[in-house]
This record gives C-alpha cells, sequence and structure tokens, in this order.
C-alpha cells in the first residue's frame, strides 16, 4: 500500500505553516512504518500553479491508495476533518506567488460541492483518541486548501485513484503557552498519526 501525505509552505499572513514540518515528521514516523505501507511526503508551495503542476505528478509517481493531506485553519481552535469540496475560489485573497483566480469558481458548470471519499466518522474518532479536540467540517474555504481538496476528489473519482483522499485542517500550534494556540506540535503529531492510520485502515476495507 501507497500513501501520500502533503502539507502546505507559508501564505500571506501565515509565515510559519505547522504542516510543513507535520508531513515531513509524520513520514519518518516509527508508528506509521509498523503498517509497512510505503510513504511519501510532499510540500506544495501555497499557490494554484503548483497544485496544477505538481499534483498530476504525484500521484502518478506514487500511485497513492491513501492521500492525506494537511492545510492550516489559523483561525480554528480544533482538527477539522473536511468532508466536501466547494466549487469556489477567492478572488481577493492572493496566493504566495501573488496571483488571484480568475473566476470565483473552481471548475464552472460543475456541481457546487464535491464529498471527499473518507471514512469522516473514523478520522474523528482517531484524532480524538490521540487528546485533541476534532470534529467533521462541511467548508473547506475559498482558498487553496479547499482548491487541493477539489482537485484531489476529482482524481479519487477516477479509475485507479485513491481509495481515501483526505484533507485535514489543523489550528496553529504554540511552543509555548498562550490562548492564541491550542495544540502542541508533538499533540499535532500524535493526532496527525492516528488520523493516517485510520485513513489506511479504511482504505484496506474499501471496496
Amino acid at each position: 500500500m501507497n500513501i501520500l501525505l502533503t502539507g502546505f509552505g507559508p501564505f500571506p499572513g501565515a509565515p510559519v505553516n505547522p504542516t510543513e514540518r507535520l508531513v515531513e515528521k509524520l513520514v519518518r514516523s516509527r508508528r506509521l512504518a509498523l503498517t509497512g505501507v510505503r510513504r511519501t511526503a510532499h510540500v506544495f508551495r501555497t499557490s494554484y500553479e503548483a497544485v496544477d503542476r505538481e499534483l498530476p505528478v504525484l500521484l502518478k509517481r506514487t500511485k497513492p491508495d491513501v492521500l492525506v493531506m494537511f492545510g492550516l485553519a489559523a483561525r480554528t481552535r480544533h482538527i477539522r476533518i473536511e468532508t466536501r469540496a466547494r466549487n469556489a475560489a477567492s478572488r481577493i485573497v492572493p496566493d504566495a506567488a501573488g496571483r488571484r483566480p480568475r473566476t470565483g469558481s473552481i471548475a464552472p458548470g460543475a456541481a457546487a460541492s464535491l464529498a471527499l471519499r473518507i471514512p469522516a466518522q473514523r478520522l474523528v474518532k482517531a484524532a480524538r483518541s490521540a487528546g485533541v479536540k476534532a470534529a467533521l467540517s462541511r467548508d473547506a474555504g475559498r482558498y487553496l486548501c479547499n482548491y487541493l481538496c477539489w482537485r484531489a476528489t476529482e482524481a479519487a473519482t477516477r479509475p485507479n485513484g485513491p481509495k481515501v483522499a483526505a484533507f485535514i485542517h489543523v489550528p496553529k500550534v504554540r511552543t509555548t503557552p498562550s490562548r492564541h494556540a491550542p495544540l502542541t506540535f508533538d499533540q499535532l503529531v500524535r493526532a496527525g498519526e492516528a488520523i493516517v492510520l485510520a485513513a489506511i485502515a479504511g482504505a484496506r476495507t474499501a471496496r
């Protein structure tokens, strides 16, 4: 079994993105190594062009059975397991390359949303088992996280696409006690490991 883990780099308003360090930590996790799965980590530059250029190459090269994507939601106070990708893009907020989408939708004329291929409740329970707050979410926003959700969900519906394609929004992490960052990085890693293990289990039982 192959698993692809992705994160994002910094973006306007977030000079440090914990998902970059998180996926690099997860790909070296001893706990995940015991599953016997082949793990690949990739960090996207937070730009539309990077997702469009790199995602198809990654999927073709790694042929993942499981795709777990992580992104930062700086205002959230808990881990969010996204369940839908919206056919929406913000024309106001630029990406890390200073570019904005030309239209307010990702795929004009397509459905308003796409359901992610995930064992949703299993992922929530896994995150909570690591001692962190987690909940399902039906709104991945209108920025790069949602854009990647949409493109990955499109790929998951194609023949030989990932059996599980999950997007996880994470909050800021703290290095010192802080009311503004609810998790430490170690807590985030433990939750990430639990979520990935649950996604692997879900893929193994998927038809």
